[in-house]
C-alpha cells in the first residue's frame, strides 16, 4: 500500500491534470475525473451524447493536456479494418512486405461516432483493446504504452447508426454523457476563446511516464475483503434484475474488475490509499450502464435502481 504522503505529492501533480481539464471542459468535472479514471484504470472510455457538446475537445484536451500523442478517425458507413489498424503493402524493391500503420498505432485513439460504422469494422478495434496489439497478416504488433480509445457514440434513435455488439460495449471501462452546461459555463463558453483553438497552445501537465506511473499506482490501491463482498453483491444484483426480464443480461466478471479497476483510480483521484464504498457507488453507473443495457440513456435508471437496492455487506 502506498504511504499517504506520498499520495499527497503525486495528488498536487493530478490535481493540475484535472485544472487544466476543467479550462477546456467547463463545468463537467465530475465527468472529467472519470474520463481521466478510465485511462488511469488501463481501461476505455466512450462518451455517449448529442454532436456539439463538447466529446471531440474533451478527448482532445486529454491527449494535450496528457503530452499523449493522439490519432483521430472518423468512423463512417464505408470505413474499412484496414483504415484502422493498418495494411501490409509490397515493397518490390526490397522484395518485403511492409507494414504501413493505421492510425490505432498511438497513444490516445478518438475513434469519432464509432457507431456510424459497421460491425465489421467496430470489431477491428476489439484485439487492440483487450491486449494492446493488433494482428495483421498473421503478425502481431505492440501498441503504444499507454494505449487508450476514447469513442464517441451518438444516440441510438439518430439516423444512420448502428449498436455496438456487447463484446464490443464490455471493452468500455466506463461510459459518460457531457449533456448540456449549465448557464454560467455556457455563458463562459460563448463569450470566452475558441476551445478548439486553445488545445493548439497548451503546454502538457503531464507526460506518458506519469501516466503509466499512475497506472501502476491505480493498481496498488488496497481493496479490503468487505469492498469485493459489496462489489460480488452489486454483480448478483444484476443477474437477478435480468433473469427477472429487467434488462438483457447481468454484468459479467470482467465487468466486476473493471468496476474494481475504477474504484481504485477514483480513489487515488481522491487522495486514499484504500478503495471506500462511496468510490464504489461514484462510478457503478458509468461502469454498469452500458453494459446492463447497450446505452447510457436506457441503462442509467436501470443501474441506479439496482445501486439503490444493494446494502453494503
Amino acid at each position: 500500500m502506498a504511504s499517504r504522503e506520498t499520495l499527497r505529492v503525486d495528488d498536487d501533480h493530478i490535481d493540475t491534470v484535472l485544472s487544466q481539464l476543467d479550462t477546456f471542459i467547463v463545468g463537467k468535472s465530475h465527468e472529467t475525473k472519470l474520463a481521466l479514471c478510465s485511462l488511469l484504470a488501463n481501461g476505455h472510455l466512450l462518451v455517449e451524447d448529442l454532436p456539439g457538446v463538447g466529446k471531440t475537445t474533451l478527448a482532445r484536451a486529454l491527449a494535450a493536456t496528457l503530452g499523449l500523442a493522439w490519432n483521430r478517425v472518423q468512423f463512417t458507413s464505408d470505413l474499412l479494418p484496414a483504415d484502422v489498424t493498418g495494411i501490409s503493402i509490397f515493397d518490390v524493391a526490397k522484395q518485403e512486405f511492409r507494414l504501413h500503420q493505421g492510425p490505432v498505432f498511438t497513444s490516445l485513439l478518438l475513434a469519432d461516432e464509432i457507431n456510424r460504422a459497421p460491425p465489421k469494422t467496430q470489431s477491428a478495434l476489439l484485439e487492440a483493446m483487450e491486449e494492446a496489439q493488433v494482428t495483421i497478416d498473421g503478425k502481431r504488433y505492440p501498441l503504444a504504452k499507454p494505449f487508450f480509445v476514447v469513442a464517441t457514440q451518438n444516440p441510438l434513435e439518430q439516423l444512420g447508426v448502428y449498436p455496438l455488439p456487447e463484446s464490443q460495449l464490455d471493452r468500455f471501462i466506463c461510459c459518460i454523457e457531457l449533456g448540456y452546461p449549465h448557464s454560467e459555463a455556457e455563458r463562459s463558453l460563448l463569450t470566452g476563446d475558441n476551445r478548439q483553438h486553445m488545445l493548439n497552445d497548451v503546454a502538457p501537465a503531464a507526460n506518458p511516464d506519469n501516466v503509466l506511473f499512475w497506472q501502476a499506482r491505480a493498481r496498488q490501491i488496497y481493496t479490503a475483503p468487505p469492498i469485493l463482498d459489496y462489489t460480488q453483491a452489486l454483480l448478483a444484483a444484476t443477474r437477478k434484475f435480468a433473469a427477472k426480464g429487467g434488462c438483457a443480461t447481468g454484468l459479467s466478471p470482467r465487468a466486476g474488475l473493471s468496476l474494481l479497476a475504477m474504484s481504485r483510480a477514483w480513489a487515488m483521484l481522491h487522495g486514499r490509499d484504500m478503495v471506500l464504498p462511496e468510490d464504489l457507488q461514484a462510478v457503478f453507473t458509468c461502469v454498469a450502464a452500458h453494459r446492463l443495457a447497450g446505452s447510457l440513456k436506457q441503462g442509467t435508471p436501470i443501474a441506479r435502481d439496482i445501486l439503490h437496492s444493494v446494502d453494503l455487506v
